[in-house]
């Protein structure tokens, strides 16, 4: 029952934070622009120190360095460059050059389903051990953050309104909640132990093919140490969090 509330609960604070979103509202674009790339460097280190530092080594722990895990890992990695190459897909058949109301809800759906998949793979650590699972909590939330200020920004320029933008992506924040509900209950019946190296192959594959591109195209010295020190430090952050968990 314990793990339960602890699942619950993380999942009911990233319906929350998915709500970040309107802080965009009560920034100038300037201090927005200055802001995201840092927290995007962040939650990039999060996820890469929540994957080597958490939960592949709890992996390892629990059924040693077999060939299953690794496979796992690829197979997370993999399923979210397929997801990826749908959505793309998806939004190239749907969107044209006089709407952009497609692209938004396309958005949306992809930001449910991630945050489905997260849900389930947070849920899964939290069944192993309690701090894994706060520990991959915390890697998804540092990547929340970002993503939904981005997202939230991108509906309104779609065309949507303060109000809606909020409600949707409250509901699209849900989805965690769903996911990792899902997973308790099927834990009972199903060994969900393949879901700490699968979900560690969907941090590798966020933070390498999504978020690192993103902080990486700058030549500017300044702004490339900042993204450098933002990513060390969600490094940081998940290394501190183990080592204190260890003792």
């Amino acid at each position: 029952m314990e793990t339960l509330t602890w699942i619950v609960g993380s999942g009911l604070i990233m319906v929350a934070l998915s709500m970040i979103g309107s802080v965009t509202l009560l920034l100038k674009r300037s201090t927005l622009e200055k802001i995201i790339l840092p927290l995007v460097a962040f939650s990039a280190g999060s996820l890469l120190g929540g994957a080597f530092l958490h939960m592949i080594p709890a992996a390892i722990e629990a059924d040693g360095p077999s060939l299953s895990l690794f496979v796992w890992i690829l197979v997370g990695f993999t399923f979210f460059l397929l997801l990826e190459q749908y959505l793309h897909w998806h939004h190239a058949h749907t969107s044209s050059p006089e709407s952009k109301e497609p692209l938004t809800y396309l958005i949306l759906v992809g930001d449910a389903l991630h945050n489905f998949i997260g849900g389930i793979a947070v849920a899964g650590a939290f069944l192993i051990d309690i701090r894994l699972g706060v520990a991959a909590w915390l890697a998804a939330a540092a990547h929340e953050v970002p993503q939904e200020l981005g997202d939230f920004g991108v509906l309104l320029h779609g065309g949507w309104s303060k109000s809606r933008a909020l409600v949707f992506n409250a509901l699209s924040g849900l989805t965690f909640l769903i996911g990792g509900i899902i997973t308790y209950m099927a834990s009972s019946v199903v060994d969900v132990t393949f879901l700490v190296p699968f979900a560690a192959g969907n941090f590798i594959y966020v933070a390498a093919s999504d978020l690192v591109p993103e902080v990486n195209k700058h030549h500017q010295l300044r702004e490339n140490f900042t993204h450098l020190a933002s990513f060390v430090a969600g490094i940081v952050l998940l290394l501190v969090i183990r080592m204190a968990t260890e003792h």
